[in-house]
C-alpha cells in the first residue's frame, strides 16, 4: 500500500523552488570560494597555522553539529520562519567575516556562519517536500535542488577568482548580502509556511547531547586526514560514540524527541542514508586528490584548476536532473545502482593514470565519479525525505545533510590517508638520499610539502614525488572502483522493492501505514488546515 499523491504542484510552487535556489547556490559557493581567498587572507591577517585550519574548519564543524537541531527546530517553529531567521544571521555573520580585523574574529564569524548555514539546508529541503506532494514532481524538484548546489560549487572558484582580481578577500563573504536579501524579499510572497501541529517541548538537553555526539566524530575524521591516528583522535571517537548512545536513549524516552530514531526502522530511509555515506566517502576523497593533482602535478593555478571542475560539475548536474526522471519508469534503486556502476568506471580510470599523468584522463575520470554523486544527491535525498512523515521532514532533511557532511569529511580522511601511505612507501630513504634532514622530512610527508621546497631539491626528486602521488591516486582509484561497484550491487538488492510511487510512503513500501500526524500549512494561498503531503 502506498500513500497517494494529494495534488500536483503548480506555478506558485515552482516559483517557490526558484526562491529556495538562492540559499542553496550560496551554500555551494561558500564551500569553494574561500579556498582561493586563503592566500590573500593570510597576508592581511597573518594567522598562525592552527588559526588557518580553524578558519577553514569552524564552518564545517558548526554546520554539521547543528543540522539535526535546526532541522527539528524548523519543524517546530515553521520552516519558512527558520529559513528567514537563518538568512538574516548568515548575512550578519558574513559581514563580520568580510571585515574581520583579526584571525580570532574571523574564526568566530566562520563558526557563526556554520550555525546559520545549518538552518538553511534542512529548511530548503523540508519546504520542497511540503510544496511538491506528487512523488515524481518532488523527485525532480530535489534533483534541481542538487543541481543548484552543484552549480554553486562549480561557480565558486570562478566567482572567487574574479572577486579577488578586483577586490579584497572579504568580498568573497559579501556574496551573501544580495543573495539572501533577495530571498528575504521573495520568501514571504512565494514560500508557504509549514510546521508540525503538535510538536511538544523543545528539549535543550537533546541539543546538548547531539552536539557532543556529532562534533567529536567530525573532529576525529578531519584530524585523521592531517596526522597519524593519535590518542586524541581515538578519544574523540569514543566520546562521540558514548554521547551518541546517550542521545539515542534520550530520544527513545521522549514523547517529542529532537530526532525520531524510529525513522531508522524504515528501509528506504536507512538504506538511502547508508548509500549516501559510503558513496560520498569516495567522492570526498577523490575530490581531495584531484584538486592536488591539478595544481601540484599539472601545475595549474587555483583559478584554472577550478575551471577544470566545470565538466565534472556539469555531469553531476545532468545526473541530478536525469536520474529522477528515469526513476519514473525504473525503480530508484536500479537507477542509482546503474549510475554508481558507471561511476565505478571513473574510479577505475583513476587507477589507470600513468606516471606521466594526463589532464584529460583525470578530468574525464572525475566527471564519471561526479555522475554518481548527482544520482546519490538527488534520489538518495528524495528517498530519505520522502520516507519520513510530513511533520518530520525537517528532521529527516537534517539527517541527510549530516550524513553527507560526515561522508565528505571521512572521504578526505580515509582516502587521503590511503594515498599518503602509498606516497610515503615510495618516498623512502633511498629516494630522499642526499637531502638535508629537514628537507627530506618535508618531501617525504606529502607532494604539497615537496612543492613547497621544490626550489631546494633536484628536479628528479620532485618528479619522483609526483610519481609517488600518482601511485597513491591509482591505489585510491582501484579501491574506490571495487567499493562503489559493491555499493551499486547492494543498492540494487536492498532497494529493489522500492518503486517511485513508494518513495513518499512513510512505511518505505512495506505496506504498513506509519505516517503519524499531518502538517500545518499557512500562507502562499494555502489554508491553515491544509492536509499533509
Amino acid at each position: 500500500m502506498t500513500r497517494p499523491s494529494i495534488g500536483r504542484a503548480g506555478p506558485a510552487e515552482w516559483a517557490g523552488l526558484a526562491v529556495l535556489a538562492l540559499p542553496t547556490v550560496l551554500l555551494g559557493l561558500d564551500l569553494t570560494v574561500l579556498h582561493l581567498a586563503l592566500p590573500s587572507l593570510a597576508v592581511d591577517l597573518r594567522p598562525s597555522g592552527t588559526q588557518e585550519l580553524w578558519i577553514v574548519d569552524a564552518y564545517g564543524f558548526l554546520i554539521a553539529g547543528f543540522l539535526i537541531t535546526m532541522g527539528t527546530l524548523g519543524d517546530r517553529i515553521g520552516r519558512r520562519r527558520l529559513l528567514m531567521i537563518g538568512g538574516v544571521a548568515f548575512v550578519a555573520a558574513s559581514l563580520a567575516a568580510a571585515y574581520a580585523p583579526t584571525p580570532e574574529v574571523l574564526i568566530a564569524a566562520r563558526a557563526a556562519l556554520g550555525a546559520a548555514g545549518a538552518t538553511l539546508m534542512p529548511s530548503t529541503l523540508a519546504l520542497i517536500s511540503n510544496m511538491f506532494r506528487d512523488a515524481r514532481q518532488r523527485a525532480l524538484a530535489i534533483g534541481l535542488w542538487a543541481t543548484f548546489f552543484a552549480g554553486g560549487m562549480a561557480a565558486g572558484p570562478l566567482v572567487g577568482g574574479v572577486l579577488l582580481q578586483y577586490f579584497w578577500w572579504g568580498a568573497a563573504f559579501l556574496l551573501a548580502v544580495p543573495v539572501i536579501g533577495l530571498m528575504l524579499v521573495l520568501a514571504p510572497v512565494l514560500l508557504p509556511e509549514y510546521r508540525a501541529p503538535r510538536s511538544g517541548r523543545f528539549d535543550l538537553l537533546s541539543v546538548f547531547l547531539s552536539l557532543l555526539a556529532v562534533l567529536p566524530v567530525v573532529y576525529a575524521v578531519k584530524e585523521f586526514a592531517k596526522q597519524e591516528p593519535s590518542g586524541g583522535v581515538l578519544t574523540a571517537v569514543v566520546v562521540g560514540a558514548v554521547f551518541s548512545v546517550l542521545f539515542v536513549r534520550r530520544q527513545l524516552s521522549l514523547k517529542s524527541p529532537l530526532l525520531d530514531v524510529t525513522l531508522f526502522g524504515n528501509r528506504a530511509f536507512s538504506v538511502a542514508l547508508g548509500m549516501m555515506l559510503v558513496g560520498l566517502v569516495g567522492v570526498g576523497g577523490t575530490m581531495f586528490l584531484t584538486t592536488q593533482y591539478l595544481q601540484l602535478v599539472e601545475g595549474l593555478s587555483p583559478l584554472a584548476a577550478g575551471l577544470w571542475y566545470g565538466p565534472p560539475a556539469l555531469m553531476m548536474m545532468l545526473s541530478a536532473i536525469v536520474a529522477p526522471l528515469l526513476a519514473r519508469w525504473v525503480r530508484p534503486g536500479y537507477v542509482v545502482a546503474g549510475v554508481l556502476a558507471l561511476s565505478s568506471v571513473g574510479y577505475a580510470l583513476m587507477g589507470l593514470v600513468g606516471p606521466s599523468g594526463g589532464l584529460f584522463p583525470v578530468v574525464g575520470a572525475f566527471s564519471l565519479v561526479y555522475l554518481g554523486l548527482g544520482a546519490i544527491a538527488a534520489l538518495g535525498t528524495d528517498l530519505v525525505v520522502g520516507a519520513a512523515p510530513p511533520e518530520k521532514a525537517g528532521s529527516a532533511s537534517a539527517m541527510s545533510e549530516t550524513v553527507q557532511e560526515l561522508g565528505l569529511a571521512a572521504g578526505i580522511a580515509l582516502v587521503g590517508s590511503l594515498s599518503a601511505a602509498v606516497y610515503s612507501s615510495r618516498m623512502n630513504a633511498e629516494a630522499l638520499a642526499g637531502l638535508p634532514a629537514d628537507t627530506a622530512q618535508t618531501v617525504g610527508n606529502s607532494l604539497s610539502g615537496a612543492a613547497s621546497v621544490a626550489g631546494e631539491i633536484p628536479e628528479p626528486v620532485f618528479e619522483r614525488a609526483q610519481e609517488a602521488f600518482i601511485a597513491g591516486l591509482n591505489t585510491a582509484g582501484w579501491t574506490g572502483a571495487v567499493a562503489v561497484l559493491a555499493l551499486a550491487a547492494a543498492t540494487a538488492v536492498m532497494l529493489r522493492h522500492i518503486g517511485a510511487e513508494d518513495v513518499g510512503s512513510p512505511d518505505g513500501g512495506t505496506g504498513e501505514d506509519q505516517s503519524g500526524l499531518g502538517c500545518t500549512a499557512e500562507g502562499a494561498g494555502r489554508p491553515a488546515n491544509d492536509s499533509a503531503p
